[in-house]
């Protein structure tokens, strides 16, 4: 059975001057996107909770997975993708040095000299003003893929969350936010569970003026 699509996120709807940043991220329930060693294998996809994202999300899906799984759909969400370095770096240490290559790829590091790859733009300077520009040109939303410190930097220019919390307590590791950051107020939009017991909850930045 075809799983319902959340409202939020308007993909083929995004035109110039109105693309969106979303921080579509995992999570446990005690707020942590990864261990302290940046572990992150103690997060379990269930059937259930894969096909929401294949059908829903493919385009967050890294192009080797696509291809294992077979995923060919191009998606109406994301034409782009931006990433902190530690986060990037999972998938050239896995042998994947593009690893969304099907989608337009940022890494933000100010250790790097130069793009880890020809695919990878580099942003080495002040990832808001970064994101700015990206969101005034023509295209579909932007992917925030992680990790914690470069979505706390970010967190003013985040649209959408889309936190995919499992029933886990690790106790310690990075944070969703790592850093601090000022108050924002999300709407929720939806809410559901999976098999497996991984809810799916999305919000969108409220309009509502402290």
């Amino acid at each position: 059975m075809r799983l319902r699509q959340f409202p939020c996120c308007p993909g083929d709807d995004y035109i110039a001057g109105m693309r969106s940043l979303t921080y579509f991220v995992a999570t446990t329930l005690d707020g942590f996107i990864a261990g302290p060693d940046g572990r992150y294998d103690f997060f379990e996809m269930s059937e259930a909770y894969l096909q929401l994202i294949v059908e829903e999300y493919p385009e967050t899906l890294p192009s080797h997975v696509r291809a294992a799984l077979g995923v060919t759909a191009p998606g109406t969400r994301f034409d782009t993708v931006i990433s902190g370095f530690a986060t990037y770096d999972v998938g050239p240490k896995a042998g994947f040095p593009s690893p969304y290559s099907h989608l337009e790829q940022y890494v933000v590091s100010t250790r790097l000299d130069a793009a880890p790859h020809p695919d990878i733009q580099l942003i080495s300077g002040d990832p808001v003003a970064a994101v700015r520009r990206l969101k005034s040109r023509p295209g579909r939303g932007i992917y925030l893929c992680g990790g914690g410190k470069l979505a706390a930097a970010l967190v003013t220019e985040i649209d959408e969350l889309v936190i995919k919390r499992s029933p886990i307590v690790i106790g310690a590791g990075i944070s969703l936010f790592d850093g601090g950051v000022p108050l924002q107020r999300f709407e929720p939009v939806e809410s559901r569970s999976v098999d497996g017991g991984a809810t799916f909850a999305a919000y969108r930045l409220s309009s509502w003026d402290a």
